[in-house]
């Protein structure tokens, strides 16, 4: 099960940062993951200062 960032995000890059298979990247207006790459560690979700990373 992989993760997604609601349109809550503010774009702060914390989660990209973290993400240790690189499955976060900087999209239009708000940070992507990329379901097939992302491992489901929870680790983005941690250092969310909103909360917009929620399990799928």
């Amino acid at each position: 099960m992989a993760h997604r960032i609601t349109e809550d995000c503010i774009a702060c890059g914390n989660c990209e940062a973290e993400c240790p298979v690189e499955a976060i990247s900087e999209g239009d207006e708000i940070y992507e993951i990329d379901a097939n790459l992302c491992t489901d560690c929870g680790a983005c979700v941690d250092v969310c200062p909103v909360d917009a990373i929620l399990a799928e």
